[in-house]
């Protein structure tokens, strides 16, 4: 079993900037692909990020490409979502996943956080 928590959400005015970070729980974390989705009211859960166990390869949406990073530290088994120049449309709450295989597909993850909320406005 994977625990995940997630941290670091907040209200923020445009432009603005926030860092989420996803603690997790087990022995395991080097061997899983993390995963950051988002999910807004009335709409389907999103990708947003991802990153190897490595953490050589990431991967992005097209509406965060540029503007986030994620990253990993595997010593403190955390995984860190950097978002900058934000907009209104990123207003979610952001989840955090775990994955032994990877890719887009939310359903591809088997162990979710709780979710953070994060409000983009003035």
């Amino acid at each position: 079993q994977v625990q995940l928590v997630e941290s670091g959400g907040g209200l923020v005015q445009p432009g603005g900037s926030l860092r989420l970070s996803c603690a997790a729980s087990g022995r395991t974390f080097s061997s899983l692909v993390m995963g950051w989705f988002r999910q807004a009211p009335g709409k389907e859960r999103q990708f947003v990020a991802a990153i190897s166990g490595s953490g050589g390869t990431t991967y992005y949406a097209d509406s965060t490409k540029g503007r986030f990073t994620i990253s990993r530290d595997n010593a403190k088994n955390t995984v860190y979502l950097q978002m900058n120049s934000l907009e209104p449309e990123d207003t979610a709450v952001y989840y955090c996943a775990a994955s032994y295989y990877g890719g887009h597909a939310a359903s591809n993850y088997d162990y979710w956080g709780q979710g953070t909320q994060v409000t983009v406005s003035s």
